[in-house]
């Protein structure tokens, strides 16, 4: 069976990360991937709140945590699933490429696979994402300055990032499907509050509209025959994030997965989902430097100070 020190599934920038930090411990690190390295970073046009990166693309991002990776000599391979299944005190990471099967004994396993957005699958939502749809007012609400923005959903993740916005955008028009908000009453008493918001409720987006970046949504109201157009710059889809597929077998919940001696969740995984490059960045460190369970991570850690370090 194929051995390995350390192996990380996912090569978003937490997965990196943890590969930087691994490979720099000495360890032999292998990294599991079925997309593109980088992850989610890739679906993002700019970003401007990366230290010592003023100004770049998402996709340019990744390929600077990719080549930073392979330099230290980090196996990047690309599979089409994973999952880890725990045999006594061994930790065997299974994968699945087209019809090949491989295990992977590994001393620590950190599962780096983020999440997923939710997307409203609606007609001219993928030609449109990193062209007005995004999916975190935090990451991008200073691009929609003076904008008329558009967020859909009624939880506490769409009202709360509706009232954020208004501190850059002209309007904030908040999309629901239901006849009133499902969040807290605190925020949703915010929110109405706010003079820049404007509630639209009953209503579902049946189309998104725009020559390049969007310029209209076209909603429908429940119960209606009726549909109408709302002119627009920008829309934010906040109606929360999904996590990545099943890793570990049928009544092994992923707490039991990450309460395991060598096995290490990552926060996104796990449910605390952090947003901001940065984070998981942060996030991938720690989970190679103080719970990978690895003498080596640790003590590289230690004597960063000396080395010059980050």
């Amino acid at each position: 069976m194929e051995k390995h020190e350390l192996v990380i599934i996912g090569a978003g920038p937490a997965g990196m990360s943890a590969a930087v930090y691994g490979k720099r411990a000495g360890l032999d690190v292998l990294v599991l991937e079925r997309g593109a390295a980088g992850g989610q970073i890739n679906n993002t046009d700019e970003i401007e709140n990366y230290p010592g990166v003023a100004h770049a693309t998402g996709p340019e991002i990744a390929e600077m945590f990719k080549a930073h990776a392979l330099k230290f000599g980090t196996e990047i391979r690309r599979v089409d699933n994973s999952k880890v299944e725990l045999r006594g005190d061994k930790k065997i990471v299974i994968t699945k490429t087209g019809d090949d099967t491989n295990e992977i004994e590994a001393e620590a396993v950190i599962v780096a696979t983020g999440a997923h957005f939710r997307r409203l699958g609606c007609e001219g939502e993928a030609e449109h994402i990193g062209q007005g749809v995004s999916f975190c007012a935090v990451c991008d609400g200073a691009f929609f300055e003076d904008y008329e923005v558009a967020v859909v959903g009624g939880g506490n993740t769409a009202v709360e990032e509706g009232g954020y916005l208004t501190k850059f955008a002209s309007k904030v028009s908040i999309i629901h499907r239901r006849d009133e908000f499902r969040a807290d009453r605190a925020a949703i008493a915010q929110a109405l509050a706010n003079p820049k918001i404007e509630p639209v409720y009953n209503t579902v987006v049946e189309k998104i509209e725009g020559d390049g970046m969007v310029e209209n949504l076209v909603l429908s109201l429940l119960g209606d025959l009726s549909v109408e157009v709302l002119r627009i710059l920008a829309r934010l889809i906040e109606d929360g994030l999904l996590r990545r597929g099943q890793l570990v077998p049928a009544g092994v919940g992923d707490d039991d997965l990450d309460g395991a001696e060598g096995v290490t969740v990552e926060d996104q995984v796990r449910g605390d989902l952090v947003e901001g490059v940065g984070l998981v960045v942060g996030d991938g460190l720690l989970s190679t430097v103080d719970n990978a369970g690895l003498e080596r991570a640790v003590e590289l850690a230690e004597g960063d100070d000396r080395r010059g370090s980050a």
